[in-house]
Order: structure tokens, then C-alpha cells, then sequence
């Protein structure tokens, strides 16, 4: 049976970039600009808040863990925020991967695991566009011991390093997923597969991508009328299930480009086209580029 979640996870590539363990005491606020990198933090002692553009505080206790698919405009603060008109802390450096805020000479008051890491896959932006903007998990003892194992990795240089840290993250991501609790998060394919009608569509999609689907066909699967299916698949993969099938194609025609050596008609009678050029047409549409240009650009 095909499994839509690890299909995913596995075309995201996820790799290590930076994890550290940050300590504070206080009154705070770390304000954070990314790049859309993933995010993740672990709360292992104490209280504190994290505030994303467009979202209420959330507020983090011990044994909380955070994922951010696409972080950018963020921060974190302490469980009573300082003023608005307060400066931004900066935390310390106190030896590689080790990080203060606050005042050295008291004690710490929270004590985090936060990493960042990358995914590899070129077509990142699509699949992150179909999983929730955060995840937000309490008390999860799995999540804790990938996060741990995450850390001590990226602090060793032990062999085969890198392979280990990419099956890791893969694992923390898939864990990070399927924890999360579906009534409270944001739209995505994981509200979708948590419900049962709706996941036999999707995992139709998944297995044969190539088939020349429509809304009837799906509904059919899932075992609703037309109207409703719509319905209730937008309300909760947040987008219409055509769009959804079209940026899993998309995602799934980027990988074959990327060094396979594939010809552009294979991609795309795999990826359910039945020309090569009405594929060229839908994915220079989609991605900005012809098939032809995006595969000869990733073999640079």
C-alpha cells in the first residue's frame, strides 16, 4: 500500500544544518528572519512563548517539541514577554552549539534543543506547501529521544555522519507528523489522511498519479458525492483536490528531471500527461522553466 507520508518525507531529502542547546533566565526576546529553512525546538526545563507572523503566542512547556516547515518571520520569548519597545536579546555563544540569554551569573530558567535543518529536494517549496504551517506537541518521549540523538549527532564525527543524520531527520520529521494532534493544526495533507474517506482518495492519487483523474473518479473512492468531496477536501487539505494532484505531479516530474537521465516524454506519461508537450506547457506554467531547462540545470 502507498504510504503519502513517506512518499513525501523521502522526496524532501531533509538534511542537517545547525542544532544547539540555548539556556535563559529572565525577561527576553530573540526575534528570528529566515530563509524558509525548517525549524524545530524542544523545550527541556521551563516556561517560554513562540510568536509567528499571522498566529497567537504559543505557549511552550517542559516536553513541548515545535516543528516549522518553512520558517520565516518568528520569535521566541520568554514566558512573560519583555515590553514591545524593549530591545532584542542577543544570546551568548558559550562554547560550540552551547548558547546563553540573559544573565550569566544566575541560574537558567529554560532550557531548549533547536535546530535547523534543509531539505534537498527541489521540489521542497511543493510538498511544504501541502503540510501544515506548525506543529505544536506536548509531552511526545519519541520526539525527544530523535531530537537528542539529532543533537548528539551533529556534534560527533563519527563514519557515515551524514547518512545517519539524513535517516534521522526523516524519522523526526515522519514522528513530528504523525503525532501532531489533527483538531487543532492548519489545513494540509495530514488532516487529510487522518481522515478515512478522504485518505483513500489521496492514496488513489499517490499510487497512480499517472491516471487520468477526476473530481467524480475520487469522490468515487472516497465514498462521497461529488459536492461533498470538494467540500470537505478543501476544508481540510486547504486546497481543491485537482490542485492537490497537480503539485504532487509537479513535485513527483522535478524529482525524475533531477539527474535520472530521463527523456521529457517519459516524465511525462509517468506523471499522467499524455503528450510531452502538453507536460512542457503544464510544468513551464507551474515551475517558471521548461522540463528541458530545469534538468539540464540540476545537472550543473
Amino acid at each position: 500500500m502507498i504510504d503519502p507520508l513517506a512518499e513525501m518525507v523521502s522526496l524532501l531529502q531533509p538534511q542537517a544544518a545547525f542544532s544547539k542547546r540555548a539556556r535563559a533566565n529572565g525577561r527576553w526576546r530573540v526575534n528570528r528572519s529566515e530563509t524558509g529553512q525548517p525549524f524545530y525546538c524542544l523545550v527541556l526545563e521551563g516556561r517560554s512563548q513562540l510568536k509567528m507572523k499571522g498566529h497567537d503566542p504559543i505557549a511552550l512547556e517542559q516536553g513541548d517539541f515545535v516543528l516549522i516547515p518553512a520558517a520565516w518571520e518568528f520569535c521566541m520569548t520568554s514566558a512573560e514577554p519583555p515590553a514591545s519597545d524593549a530591545p532584542d536579546t542577543l544570546p551568548q555563544m558559550l562554547a560550540p552549539g552551547e548558547f546563553w540569554i540573559g544573565d550569566l551569573q544566575q541560574t537558567a530558567e529554560v532550557q531548549t534543543l533547536i535546530g535547523y535543518c534543509q531539505f534537498g529536494a527541489p521540489d521542497a517549496g511543493l510538498i511544504v506547501s501541502l503540510l501544515p504551517q506548525f506543529i505544536h506537541i506536548h509531552g511526545e518521549t519519541r520526539l525527544a529521544t530523535l531530537v537528542q540523538l539529532v543533537m548528539d549527532e551533529c556534534r560527533a564525527q563519527r563514519p557515515a555522519r551524514h547518512v545517519v543524520l539524513e535517516r534521522l531527520l526523516e524519522l523526526l520529521l515522519i514522528e513530528a507528523l504523525r503525532s501532531m494532534p489533527i483538531c487543532n493544526t492548519s489545513p494540509g495533507v495530514m488532516r487529510g489522511l487522518a481522515d478515512e474517506r478522504l485518505a483513500s482518495a489521496i492514496r488513489e492519487m499517490h499510487a497512480k498519479p499517472a491516471h487520468s483523474w477526476t473530481v467524480a473518479q475520487l469522490a468515487k473512492a472516497a465514498a462521497l458525492s461529488r459536492s461533498a468531496f470538494f467540500v470537505r477536501f478543501r476544508e481540510a487539505v486547504g486546497v481543491a483536490p485537482m490542485v492537490y494532484l497537480l503539485t504532487w505531479r509537479m513535485a513527483l516530474a522535478k524529482n525524475l528531471l533531477r539527474g535520472k537521465n530521463m527523456a521529457v516524454a517519459d516524465v511525462a506519461e509517468r506523471v499522467g500527461y499524455r503528450s510531452a508537450s502538453a507536460f512542457s506547457v503544464a510544468f513551464t506554467r507551474y515551475v517558471g522553466q521548461p522540463p528541458a531547462w530545469f534538468a539540464a540545470g540540476q545537472d550543473l
